[in-house]
Parts: structure tokens; C-alpha cells; sequence
């Protein structure tokens, strides 16, 4: 096979992968779209409750990522060296750790729900209908745990329609109890948190329920194993650290832009938001290299390694341009979409040009941490996201010293995350890459 048929065999693969894997990062989000169409209807004290209540619940979940991403490593690399029944049982153990965590956070969140929404901001009424809203719906979060742990699984067997399908169906499903629940029970935004509950935990059951056919059909036992979990909860811990590194780095960007003053604050939100939304086709290709590379090097195969290497980074740094082209040509039309408020317009359309030159930065970035996550280099992304936050500290203070409010603080602030935190994130990994180290950890 010549070099041009091996290279569209890797990127039908890439697709295969990654267009479902956009689909169902793109449905998880509309969850909480749905519940705020549908509680903003009850009034503004339920939706302000909602947005304070969803907000910690995201957070949560959010740094709970790593039990995608570990288990997505670890299944991979074991297929790899032809050991599916131990890819399985791994798969499994990732799955009991999601529900015993998502059970002991649930109940934390449901105890301290008053003192923690407090915190961030509730008073009165508001406090109320968030407390109401997050107790109905940490219900769920063994469900949207599993959700993630299963769902690592299938990645590292190279299945993300399945998630895609259940995800999709999760939305319609979601949408239906709410509004049975909200409107026809009259449970108001208990019914809201109680519908999205109850969803999730039909998704995971779902999602649950095919990984522990095919680990049956292997032969392969379903009852949990402390020393299997334990090593889940450690490969997971790296992942979990990084994940704290970014959430803090983008804190600290909102911090500053909140200093800039109401219009770059308000324009921070778009752009933020836009930046995001383009992060999830990059997330989607993050996947597909993240499984096919934990599969090649599990396989100690070095030559597909290489050769997915260099075609996946071909898809990001592309994606990257593209999504920067777009970003930054319609910058113009995309602030008119938001607001009518010419200042802010004015942010928008600024900060969006000043990100989108960063953003095929963004997508090898994306793509180096999907395949170092694969090859279950996590120690490492651990250690580089904590001095990749430190580099990026000082470059923010300055902003916030020193930038203007309105669009020039914006811009200021943008150029700062792009050059100095993407840039610190992009000289990191590349720099790993250029080592055989990332190749070289054992299963």
C-alpha cells in the first residue's frame, strides 16, 4: 500500500471517529439549553436560580472529565496489544468509579447545596429556586458520571456512534419529561432538575448496559474490584490535575475581563462562547487521536504511530485555520447576532479577530493532548498545565494592570491567552513530541 492509500485509510478513520464524536459533544450541552427554554417560561427568578444552580452542576461534571479520558487511554492501548478481555475489565472498573463518585458528590452537592449557591451569588428567591433545581438534579450525576465512563470505553473500542445515539436521544427524551414534568405535573423547576435526572441515568444505564454485554460476552466479570478501581483513580489523577489547570486559566481570563468594565466583559462572553463552540470540533479530533493512537501504541506498532501522528496534527492545524478563517471573517456579523450595543459590538467583532489568529494554535494543541492522553502520558500534561498556568498568570496581571477597558482591554486579554497560555500550551507539547518518552509507557 503506497503512501497516499495509507494516509486516506487514516482519514476515514479520523472521520469515522471524530464526526460522531462532535455530534454527541455537541448534544451534552443542549441539556441545559432545553432546561433554560424551559424554566425561563416560569419566570426570571427560575431562570436566574437555573443559571447559578447549572453552573456549579457543570463545573462538577467538568473536572470529571477525566473518566472519559482515562478510560478512553487505557482500553485503547490494551485492544492494542491484543488484550481485549483486560481493555474490558479496565472499562469496567473506569465505570464503578464513575458511579461511586458520582454517588458520594451527589450527596455532598445535595447536603451543602444553600451554603455553596450562596457563595456564588444566591440570595432571597433566587437561592431558593437554585437549591430546588440543583438537589432534584444531582439525582443524576451517578447517571452523567457513567455517561462519561462508558462512553470513554466505547472510544477506546472505537465506537463513538453508539454515544452519538444515545446522546441524541437523551436531547428528545430530555425535552419530553421536562415539559411533562414542569407543566403537566406543575412541579415547576424541581420538575426541570427532576426530568434532566432522570435522563441521565436512563443514559447511563443505557451506555452501561452495551459495555457490560460485550464484557460478558468475553467472559470477563462485571463485579467490582478495589485494586482495578484504585489504578482507574490513578491513571485518572494527572488527567484530573490538567483539567484543574485549564478550568483555572479560563477563571482567571473572566476575572480580568470582569475588571475591563461591562463592555469587555460583555464581549468576553461572545467571544468565550464562540471559542468554545469551535473547541468542540477540535475536542472531536482530539478523540479520534487520542483512540487511534492509544491503539497503535498498544500494538507497539511505531510506524502507524508516527504516520497517525503526523495525520492527525494535518487535521488540527486544518481545522484550526479553517474555524480562524470563519471566526475572524465574519467577526463583523457575528457581534450583530448578539447585541445591538455598538460598543460592545465593536469587542466582539475586535476580540474575535484577536482569538482567531490563535486558533490553529488551538487545534494542534488539541490534537498533541489527545495524543499524548493516549499513549497515557498524563503525568506529564499534569505537570506542563500547572507551569503552562503559571507562564500565563503573569501575562494576565499585566492586562489587568495596565489594558484599557472596552475592546482594546479585550483584545489585549485575547492576545494574552492565545500568544502566552496557548503558546506556553503548544511549546509544551511540542516539545514532548520531539522525545520518544510520550511512546514509551507501559500498560
Amino acid at each position: 500500500m503506497d503512501n497516499k492509500q495509507t494516509h486516506r485509510g487514516y482519514d476515514r478513520s479520523i472521520l469515522a471517529l471524530s464526526i460522531p464524536s462532535l455530534g454527541a459533544l455537541i448534544a451534552e450541552p443542549l441539556f441545559i439549553l432545553i432546561d433554560s427554554a424551559i424554566v425561563g417560561r416560569l419566570g426570571t427568578t427560575e431562570l436566574a436560580g437555573l443559571s447559578i444552580a447549572s453552573t456549579l452542576l457543570t463545573t462538577v461534571v467538568g473536572l470529571c472529565v477525566f473518566l472519559a479520558y482515562a478510560t478512553t487511554s487505557s482500553v485503547s492501548r490494551l485492544l492494542g496489544a491484543g488484550r481485549r478481555a483486560e481493555a474490558l475489565r479496565s472499562g469496567i472498573d473506569g465505570m464503578w468509579l464513575a458511579l461511586g463518585l458520582g454517588v458520594i458528590l451527589a450527596a455532598a452537592l445535595a447536603l451543602t447545596a444553600p451554603h455553596i449557591l450562596s457563595a456564588l451569588g444566591g440570595a432571597d428567591g433566587v437561592l431558593t429556586q437554585a437549591t430546588v433545581y440543583l438537589r432534584w438534579s444531582v439525582i443524576g450525576l451517578p447517571g452523567m458520571l457513567a455517561v462519561m465512563a462508558s462512553t470513554g470505553v466505547l472510544r477506546g473500542l472505537q465506537d463513538t456512534r453508539t454515544p452519538l445515539v444515545v446522546a441524541s436521544v437523551g436531547a428528545v427524551v430530555n425535552t419530553i419529561l421536562n415539559l411533562a414534568l414542569v407543566y403537566g405535573a406543575h412541579l415547576g423547576i424541581a420538575g426541570s432538575g427532576l426530568g434532566t435526572a432522570l435522563t441521565q441515568l436512563a443514559m447511563g444505564a443505557v451506555l452501561s448496559t452495551v459495555v457490560v454485554r460485550g464484557t460478558r460476552a468475553e467472559g470477563v466479570s462485571i463485579r467490582p474490584a478495589a485494586h482495578g478501581i484504585l489504578a482507574n483513580a490513578r491513571s485518572g489523577a494527572p488527567l484530573f490535575i490538567r483539567t484543574i489547570s485549564l478550568r483555572l486559566a479560563l477563571l482567571g481570563t473572566v476575572f480580568v475581563a470582569t475588571h475591563l468594565g461591562a463592555v469587555a466583559l460583555a464581549g468576553h462572553q461572545v467571544v468565550n462562547s464562540l471559542w468554545n463552540f469551535a473547541a468542540f470540533a477540535l475536542d472531536a479530533l482530539a478523540i479520534a487521536a487520542q483512540a487511534l493512537i492509544g491503539r497503535a501504541i498498544g500494538a507497539r506498532d511505531h510506524a502507524a504511530t508516527l504516520a497517525i501522528l503526523k495525520r492527525t496534527l494535518i487535521w488540527g492545524l486544518g481545522a484550526g485555520l479553517m474555524l480562524g478563517v470563519i471566526m475572524g471573517g465574519t467577526s463583523p456579523l457575528l457581534a450583530q447576532l448578539f447585541t445591538t450595543d455598538p460598543q460592545v459590538r465593536s469587542a466582539i467583532s475586535a476580540g474575535l479577530v484577536a482569538a482567531s489568529v490563535f486558533m490553529p494554535w488551538a487545534g494542534i494543541v488539541f490534537i498533541v493532548d489527545g495524543i499524548l492522553m493516549g499513549a497515557g502520558d498524563g503525568v506529564y500534561l499534569a505537570k506542563v498545565g500547572l507551569i503552562n498556568l503559571a507562564v500565563y498568570a503573569p501575562a494576565a496581571t499585566l492586562v489587568y494592570m495596565f489594558a484599557p477597558s472596552g475592546s482594546a482591554g479585550l483584545v489585549w486579554l485575547w492576545v494574552a491567552f492565545g500568544l502566552v497560555y496557548t503558546g506556553a500550551r503548544l511549546v509544551s507539547n511540542g516539545r514532548r513530541l520531539r522525545s520518544d518518552a510520550w511512546t514509551e509507557h507501559t500498560l
